[in-house]
């Protein structure tokens, strides 16, 4: 059911007092996060924008035309809202109620035009609720994928920092690994080792699987693909950190690691890097 002409009138003819009265809902109501997260100026400058954006919704010549100039300019609206309030630290909860706490004050107001014929304002009610409903959804849509996307960039550096290669001497450089190792892990590994190899030009590169809690056939399989990507660039590879633990299950499950030289310890795996590049530490 299109807005009706009772709804565009509602929304003109009371455009200041639904203004004013939405602004103090959602103040009094708002959490005392929330307060410290939005000033009361940027909250109902928000306000009024929406409703102005709304109101061009609703008096258009076609109020059901989704993908007329002026609903577009509203969806671009509400997604710019969604994602400046996960920026801000805001639930998606919280984001929706700047929609449909709207829905009393506008109520109201269509009361008001309706007067006492209860058939046309369950009508208008029933057309305000569908818009309404509709701009929340697109509010709450938005506000997820903005979520997700942080949520995974913030996966995305955590992976970088727990990652880090550390120039141990001239032409070896040295990889800690803590945590689980897996398949998006791996291709983070091998593209800061690989690229720490361009740039310092270094002959050797140890990666050290001491925080590494369990090692199975993927994990071996994910080993195996970074060292053979170091032999490419033409650079070699010492695996430190091999526990007895580790080792047997690496027997037990018939990796073959033939090649690929394993050292107990960091230690013993920089004294081995050193020797190899013909340095020598004296007491």
């Amino acid at each position: 059911m299109a807005p009706t002409g009772i709804l565009a009138n509602s929304l003109q003819k009371h455009q200041k007092q639904l203004l004013s009265e939405w602004v103090r809902n959602l103040q009094s109501e708002a959490p005392d996060g929330r307060k410290a997260r939005i000033s009361p100026q940027e909250l109902s400058t928000e306000a009024d924008e929406f409703l102005q954006l709304l109101t061009g919704v609703v008096t258009s010549a076609n109020p059901d035309d989704r993908n007329s100039s002026q609903f577009k300019a509203l969806h671009g609206f509400l997604e710019n809202l969604s994602r400046t309030r996960v920026q801000q630290g805001f639930a998606s909860r919280e984001t929706a109620t700047f929609i449909f706490s709207f829905k009393q004050p506008l109520f109201t107001a269509l009361r008001a035009e309706a007067g006492k014929d209860a058939n046309v304002f369950a009508d208008e009610v029933w057309s305000a609720t569908k818009l309404l409903d509709e701009l929340g959804l697109i509010t709450v849509d938005t506000f997820q994928r903005a979520r997700e996307e942080v949520i995974s960039r913030q996966q995305e550096e955590m992976l970088e920092l727990s990652t880090p290669v550390v120039k141990l001497w001239e032409g070896i450089l040295a990889l800690p690994m803590i945590g689980t190792l897996d398949s998006a892990r791996t291709q983070v590994v091998m593209e800061s080792l690989l690229h720490k190899i361009v740039e310092t030009g270094s002959q050797l590169a140890i990666i050290d699987i001491t925080g590494v809690p369990t090692v199975d056939t993927l994990v071996a399989q994910h080993l195996l693909k970074t060292v053979t990507a170091i032999r490419l660039m033409g650079a070699d590879c010492i695996i430190s950190g091999v526990r007895p633990q580790i080792a047997q299950t690496i027997v037990h499950l018939g990796v073959d690691l033939t090649g690929v030289t394993t050292k107990a310890n960091l230690a013993d795996a920089l004294a081995l890097a050193l020797k190899r590049t013909g340095n020598t530490l004296s007491r």
